[in-house]
């Protein structure tokens, strides 16, 4: 009873804090924080000790699945250097650094247990994310702080792992932990990915959405047992799985089932990240009174964590200054060296667009420009393309591969230049790296033999609820006074295209259509697909960014000639009106007047069934073909992630509305 007491009272405290975090303009996670702590020394609570495995193995995968399957997987891909470089490069200098100087000022420690000790304070924490989201600094800051999250846990984890282990056997050498660190992360991506893979084929199967749910929440667990017996990283695989779900799902599993799998896991995830926080503050408690008793000072303990917790701000601004500088040279550089370019790509593309029509006889190589070798062998690298296959079929698909290849890189250097990252953006992410929930669980799994346990675990959770309350609420000012690039309203230029991509997607089907019926449409000339025109300038202000598409239509003479839907289901409706041809459907009113009227309502009735469910089939065909649009353009970058993601949405509720039964 007292365990389901404590339950329902941190479920309403979680929900306390997330519904007055706004007001009160400070994260859920700090406000969680110190209420544990308050708590945590009131007479009555007992000392609280939770066991880190908990947290490691039952709290953190899905938390990282959930974050990995939201997160934009072209973007993560684009930030794939950065995150490298703060999830293990910045994680193995931070416990290197924080350990030499805890060796130099804590008498008898050694350089293991030290190096130990910055590993546990080196990995950052989620609640970085929520709160700079909620400040609209630029999705590009986002997806940095994301991936770091995603993978430098593993990171601290293999190094305090290594570090523990030469403190107390002394066996462990750098060219073995870089090993064991490299199959660490070979098993865990070869476990996530298999994962992901096959529950993906298998929730494509499941009818129900509610099932489908409950198996999701399987999916990191799945993942990251297996991963961990056989030697990987179970994090890491957690965040694989997600990964690929998060790519692959759109294709794969029905509307319906990814909008009630979202909704849930938001829950979740709110759940268990409230659940960290406030266990946090609720063991502070319990790990002073073990320092009262066993001591050093409480005072000592203050500094010490005063001390480590500057040093993981500098050594962190130390590593993000060059590493911006870096990205900076290779933006320029690949900018400079695609414009110079130009020309031969263009001329590239436009080739292989023809054999990818077929325009060109498939036994025909691509001309190189043999005078420019430098260039032919860049194009090769970066495409990987000698040589089109004899094959017709295949010489089409390679070539229309090829062409995606350009076209993604052309958007990625577009993505470079419109959002770079600057010694603004720089200061955000250095001063965001804020500790917590990890550097508390990966404290506490310091083996009983480490020299003042107690102590080195007070020194941990210090620092992260330090970074947490200290760098969480400046974090805002920071912005406001720095002013980084922020996230604004999708430009004119990109809604423009998006409707345009949905309208032509539309018009696809159409088409087809057209062709099934030999283009016998007698109320539309030239075809159904002639209906649909974007002639109104307007229509782009007027539109949400790749959402639905407002309705409207210019009548000259009394036709429309001019149509952008307001909905897919409209349009559908719209051009089967046109193209059954509204003379014969007022033949068949005018006739049964000869007949009777009971005749004439059964003819109306069934008229009116025949077409609502000719208007479903198409719009759920124009829906599916506009989703796939959607999903190439995603994958290409040619838009920003979250106008797709908003235009995905809408297009899975209008068809759940569609398929949807009445009970």
């Amino acid at each position: 009873m007292d365990l389901l007491i404590i339950a329902v009272v941190g479920l309403l405290a979680i929900a306390g804090a997330t519904q007055i975090s706004d007001r009160v303009r400070v994260a859920p996670a700090l406000l969680l924080l110190a209420g544990g702590i308050v708590v945590g020394f009131l007479p009555v609570v007992p000392a609280i000790e939770v066991e880190p495995e908990i947290i490691l193995e039952g709290i953190l995968p899905p938390l990282l699945y959930a974050t990995a399957v939201g997160i934009s997987t072209i973007n993560f891909r684009r930030e794939l250097a950065s995150v490298v470089v703060l999830a293990i490069l910045l994680v193995i200098v931070s416990a290197a650094v924080i350990g030499g100087v805890l060796t130099l000022v804590i008498p008898g420690l050694s350089p293991a247990w030290a190096i130990a000790v910055g590993a546990v304070l080196s990995p950052t924490d989620a609640v970085a994310i929520s709160i700079a989201r909620r400040l609209g600094v630029s999705q590009r800051i986002i997806t940095v702080l994301e991936g770091e999250g995603l993978l430098n846990d593993a990171t601290a984890l293999v190094v305090l792992s290594s570090a523990s282990t030469a403190a107390t056997a002394g066996a462990v050498t750098v060219s073995g932990v870089v090993e064991g660190f490299a199959a660490s992360v070979l098993v865990a991506l070869a476990v996530g990915w298999a994962v992901g893979e096959l529950t993906l084929h298998l929730r494509a199967r499941i009818t129900d959405a509610s099932v489908d749910t409950v198996v999701s929440f399987t999916i990191p667990f799945l993942a990251a047992i297996p991963a961990e017996h056989m030697g990987g990283s179970g994090l890491v695989a957690a965040v694989i799985a997600g990964l690929v779900t998060g790519h692959r799902g759109p294709r794969v599993l029905p509307p319906d089932h990814r909008i009630a799998g979202q909704e849930t896991w938001h829950t979740a995830e709110l759940v268990l990240e409230g659940f960290i926080f406030l266990i946090m503050g609720l063991q502070f408690f319990g790990i002073v009174e073990e320092v009262l008793a066993e001591g050093p000072s409480i005072t000592t303990a203050v500094w010490l964590a005063v001390l480590a917790g500057g040093l993981t701000v500098l050594v962190r601004a130390a590593v993000v200054a060059p590493m911006l500088a870096w990205l900076r040279r290779r933006d320029e550089r690949y900018a400079t060296r695609w414009e110079e370019m130009s020309e031969s790509v263009q001329a590239f593309e436009g080739r292989c667009s023809a054999i990818a029509r077929g325009d060109i006889p498939d036994d025909m190589q691509i001309p190189w420009d043999r005078s420019r070798r430098g260039l032919r062998r860049r194009i090769n690298r970066a495409l990987r393309l000698h040589r089109l296959p004899t094959s017709p079929e295949r010489s089409r698909r390679r070539a229309s591969q090829a062409v995606d290849r350009l076209r993604r890189r052309s958007a990625d250097v577009e993505y470079y230049r419109d959002e770079p990252l600057g010694l603004r953006e720089g200061a955000v992410i250095a001063w965001a790296g804020m500790r917590g929930a990890v550097t508390l669980a990966a404290a506490q799994t310091l083996p009983a033999s480490a020299p003042n346990r107690s102590f080195l675990l007070l020194i941990a959770i210090l620092v992260a609820a330090g970074s947490l309350i200290v760098q969480g609420l400046t974090l805002p000012w920071v912005v406001k006074v720095v002013k980084p690039s922020m996230e604004g309203p999708a430009d004119e230029e990109e809604r423009s295209e998006l409707l345009r991509l949905l309208i032509i997607a539309a018009k696809g089907v159409v088409a087809e259509r057209d062709d099934e019926r030999d283009g016998a449409l007698p109320g539309a000339a030239g075809g159904s697909a002639a209906i649909i025109e974007h002639d109104d300038p307007a229509a782009p202000e007027r539109a949400a960014a790749g959402s639905a598409l407002e309705l409207s239509s210019s009548r000259r003479g009394g036709a429309a000639t001019g149509i952008i839907p307001q909905s897919t289901s409209a349009l559908a409706a719209h051009i089967l009106r046109r193209g059954d041809g509204e003379d014969a459907s007022a033949g068949r009113r005018a006739e049964p007047a000869r007949t009777g009227g009971s005749e004439e309502s059964g003819r109306d009735a069934a008229a009116r069934r025949e077409f609502a469910a000719a208007t479903r089939r198409m719009t759920l065909d124009m829906i599916r073909a506009q989703r796939e649009a959607l999903l190439d353009a995603g994958e290409l970058g040619l838009y920003s992630a979250g106008s797709i993601e908003y235009a995905l949405k809408r297009l899975d509720y209008e068809e759940v509305m569609l398929t949807a039964r009445p009970q």
